[in-house]
């Protein structure tokens, strides 16, 4: 027989090797410990796993856990990732990969489980992400192992790797992207790894491991086990369903139905034409390679459309249609700038981290008198003032996101109603990683920072409170949107109109 058919080689960049430990060519089996890339398409870790298993003549487990002791574990993200894992579990059925769901129902009860499954396993790879608990848990995990275990990129085109520092702005990101992504544009995951010939099929877990720590079944991933959990309650979960089939028909509605009045009216807070992937996105449930791979071949699109030389214009330089330039610059660069700072910069999540101009011109104006200054309390329940903003909050409450105009108005006002600038960051942190379902990602975290002024710059004139911080204000919003059916929807007091 010849060798058996092999993949594109994972781009090294996008591979950490993680604890230094060799291969063993003895081991069971390889295990792939799927943490942050919850699917089984496009996905370079995955790859990655299928390489080592045919390579080495040995099947692949798949191990996708939930753990009920995370921050902010709740009805609406535990529900949102059992979905998906309820996906995977009938996506893997018709390959030769074993797909082993655990799902924790006491805190801890899974400790262990990692360890167990690789001290029989060839080697373990694992999804590189760097935000919320993951690297935490990594970094604590990895050492422990006593075989070869590597964490791969698979969170945007560029790796994170490329760039060896944080950018300071989307321009200054966006011309390096320019100039650095064509190559790495053909480094497209396998959109079904797991059906490549050669990949021997595997057998039934190890009955000790089995019996200590049992697969997840299907009531378990039913939409009716999640009272039995130990998580937050309060916090609903959606109707909105996770997992990559309902990925796959988010990025259908789009690029059919809304991709064509992006670029004009995506700021509307009445118009739904907005993506709604981003919550896919977070939990790795859809890949930016699979949604650019989609865009790209609606175009009819090919690199040698890519303009000569970097501008680090928003606009321009894919050759493609303005809808589609609108949508890229928001999926790869604003997307990936985040990435890029959470990778770089261990303080991403913290004020301190914010450029200096932004911290000086905070500081100068800390103690100006507020007119409104809440109470946590009355923020979370949308009780100010404000009929527009509550509206925000409670749809962010209501369906876990926010409108993408309104939320950079959301979070410039609890700037402005706090009673300082850090007081407000905590405040519109914990909103957001608890309510939305994109939350706890570097996307996210860019988003509510922009609001401070990461990835802007100082403007004038100087103001109260915001001094030189781009200012934004719930009438001007009114003046320049149509709001009054977005009031109708979420808010009982339109005191705006």
């Amino acid at each position: 027989m010849g060798a058996p058919p092999k993949s594109r080689v994972t781009p090294a960049l996008r591979v950490h090797d993680c604890n230094g430990a060799p291969i063993d060519p003895d081991g069971e089996y390889v295990l792939y410990w799927m943490t942050a890339a919850r699917r089984l398409t496009w996905n370079h870790a995955l790859d990655r796993a299928v390489d080592h298993a045919i390579e080495l003549g040995k099947p692949l487990i798949v191990l996708e856990a939930l753990r009920v002791g995370y921050r902010w574990a709740s009805d609406r993200l535990h529900r949102f990732i059992l979905d998906g894992m309820a996906d995977n579990n009938a996506e893997a059925a018709d390959t030769p990969a074993l797909y082993f769901p655990y799902v924790e129902t006491t805190a801890g009860e899974g400790s262990g489980l990692l360890e167990a499954l690789a001290e029989r396993a060839c080697t373990v790879v694992t999804d590189e992400y760097p935000c919320f608990f993951i690297p935490h848990m990594l970094a604590a995990t990895a050492p422990r192992l006593k075989v070869r275990t590597e964490a791969v990129d698979s969170n945007g085109l560029l790796p994170m790797s490329a760039a060896d520092h944080a950018y300071p702005t989307a321009y200054a990101f966006r011309r390096f992207l320019h100039k650095t992504l064509p190559d790495h544009l053909g480094d497209l995951p396998s959109a079904a790894p797991l059906h490549r010939p050669g990949l021997p099929r595997a057998g039934s877990l190890p009955p000790e491991i089995a019996s200590r720590w049992p697969r997840a079944d299907a009531a378990t991933l039913a939409r009716s086990a999640l009272d039995r959990l130990p998580i937050d309650h309060t916090v609903a979960a959606l109707d909105q369903r996770g997992g990559a089939r309902a990925a796959a028909v988010a990025l259908d509605t789009f690029t059919g139905e809304r991709l064509a009045r992006y670029a004009t009216t995506r700021n509307a807070p009445e118009e739904e034409v907005t993506s709604g992937l981003s919550p896919y996105l977070h939990f790795g449930h859809i890949s930016s390679h699979q949604i650019f791979d989609r865009i790209a071949r609606d175009e009819g699109w090919s690199p040698s459309r890519l303009a000569e030389r970097p501008s680090g214009k928003r606009a321009g330089w894919w050759g493609m249609s303005e809808p589609a330039e609108a949508f890229l610059d928001q999926i790869v660069t604003w997307r990936e700038v985040g990435f890029n700072m959470c990778r770089h910069r261990d303080d991403y999540d913290r004020y301190e981290s914010l450029p200096d101009w932004a911290l000086g011109t905070l500081a100068k104006h800390a103690a100006d008198k507020r007119e409104y200054v809440y109470s946590f309390e009355e923020i979370d329940g949308a009780r100010t003032h404000d009929a527009l903003w509550n509206a925000a909050q409670t749809q962010l409450v209501r369906e876990g996101r926010i409108h993408n105009y309104l939320r950079m108005l959301w979070g410039k006002k609890v700037l402005e109603w706090s009673a300082t600038p850090a007081e407000a960051l905590e405040t519109l942190l914990e909103l957001n990683n608890r309510y939305a379902l994109d939350g706890r990602d570097p996307n996210s975290y860019s988003g509510i920072f922009w609001c401070f002024g990461r990835y802007d710059r100082a403007w004038g004139p100087e103001r109260p409170i915001f001094g030189t911080v781009r200012f934004m204000s719930s009438d001007n919003t009114a003046r320049k949107f149509k709001v009054r059916r977005y009031l109708e929807i979420y808010g009982p007091n339109p005191r705006l109109l």
